[in-house]
């Protein structure tokens, strides 16, 4: 209710409650998917313009544990916005198409490659250097369009990024070591929904923005 509040400043009160619930819904993702692989987890936590998250109560025990959690998210997220985009097809309201635009945004910007986001869980399972292309991505970001979000974002993932310079503990190599198939399966997936999301986005951008 208070991020419903907050998002009304600045956009329509229909807008904002779908925004709100399209952010529920991909919370639901990783909410599924924790209590799949056995994982106690938290209800979902607001926090006004940063989005939302969940609390496990418990670490995962490996790398494919923590990106099958951390891919539940965007999958359900993509859904959402493409039922949104659905519903405009179906009956012309321009705020469904709005809303797809926007719930594909989110959820592409939230695979980005980075420690702290969505992207940077599930690349565990691919290679954890690809932290370095998330880390690139949003420094650029920072230069280009600066928000005080993305330097919080990039602050708190530099502890995972330089973790990767120093040598891995018997615990650590155990929880990146996983079987090769489950590496390439979630790569073909995290890459496929990459670009699926792009191309969502870029075919309601020019509907969709509010």
């Amino acid at each position: 209710m208070v991020s419903f509040a907050v998002y009304t400043l600045g956009w329509s009160w229909p807008f904002a409650l779908g925004l709100v619930l399209l952010i529920l819904v991909h919370e639901f993702g990783h909410v599924i998917a924790a209590k799949r692989v056995g994982l106690q987890v938290g209800a979902p936590i607001f926090v006004p313009f940063l989005g939302a998250f969940v609390a496990l109560k418990e670490s995962p025990k490996n790398a494919w544990i923590e990106s099958q959690v951390g891919i539940g998210g965007p999958l359900l997220g993509t859904v959402g916005a493409f039922v949104c985009h659905l519903v405009y097809v179906n009956t012309g309201h321009r705020l469904y198409e709005q809303l797809a635009f926007w719930g594909f945004t989110l959820n592409l910007f939230n695979l980005a490659p980075i420690g702290k986001l969505d992207g940077g869980r599930i690349v565990t399972a691919v290679s954890p250097w690809l932290w370095l292309i998330g880390t690139a991505i949003v420094t650029g970001m920072l230069f280009t369009h600066f928000n005080p979000i993305l330097l919080v974002i990039l602050g708190a993932s530099m502890p995972r990024l330089f973790s990767l310079f120093r040598p891995r503990t018997e615990k650590e190599q155990q929880y990146y070591d996983i079987p090769a198939s489950q590496r390439i399966f979630m790569g073909i997936l995290y890459f496929v929904l990459i670009a699926y999301l792009a191309v969502a986005m870029n075919l309601t951008e020019g509907r969709g923005r509010h």
